[in-house]
């Protein structure tokens, strides 16, 4: 180790016991199966309530990872309201709801209208309390101790084309100079509208 210039002396502590400092993870086993019990117990204690709230299946961001469907955060009011489920008892009956999120499409709002009709299909209204079996506390599903991952999975819209031969069309097709001219035509489409207004303007003009 070599020194150089004027600066600050290294003070490295070779004489530390480190083998009292080590992280191990030999109880990695043990956890897996304390982790395991305690999901047991929570099942059991919420009867046939699931372990875990119903979620949208929503796009991953970008265009790299927008092929992937995975859980979002919450359901969109719009969702909600096609189906005929108040925002407020939506979390009541499992249900979580983002008044933040915007449907941008049609077919990923139609895939969350139709999961939660599939939701709301397999529920059971309880009452709160036994005297007043008309008042409602919250819907429970019938099957028992499953998560709604296993219940309700999310539906893959890609549909898998079979292997087939390149046609001569889509070899001569150029995407990129195509992607390009489009651009550019919507980018000039007003410069060019007032372009040809000024044009028939001045050849009416002369014809006068």
């Amino acid at each position: 180790m070599g020194f150089a210039h004027n600066n600050v002396l290294h003070s490295n502590h070779f004489r530390k016991d480190w083998q009292r400092r080590v992280r191990t993870w030999f109880d990695q086993p043990g956890r897996k199966l304390r982790r395991r019990n305690a999901r047991k117990t929570k099942a059991a204690a919420l009867g046939v309530r699931p372990l875990t709230l119903l979620r949208p299946a929503v796009r991953a961001q970008t265009v790299r990872y927008n092929r992937k469907v995975r859980e979002g955060r919450g359901f969109t009011l719009a969702e909600l309201k096609e189906v005929g489920i108040n925002r407020k008892e939506a979390r009541g009956v499992g249900i979580v709801v983002d008044h933040r999120r915007r449907n941008l499409s049609e077919e990923g709002k139609k895939l969350n209208v139709e999961r939660l009709k599939a939701y709301k299909a397999k529920l059971i209204v309880f009452p709160r309390m036994l005297r007043s079996p008309r008042r409602v506390t919250r819907l429970v599903p019938i099957s028992r101790l499953r998560s709604h991952a296993r219940t309700f999975p999310f539906l893959h819209l890609t549909v898998h084309e079979a292997p087939r031969k390149i046609t001569d069309d889509e070899r001569s097709f150029e995407a990129f100079k195509t992607l390009r001219v489009a651009r550019a035509d919507a980018r000039y489409e007003g410069v060019r509208k007032i372009r040809a207004a000024k044009k028939e303007e001045e050849e009416a003009n002369k014809k006068k």
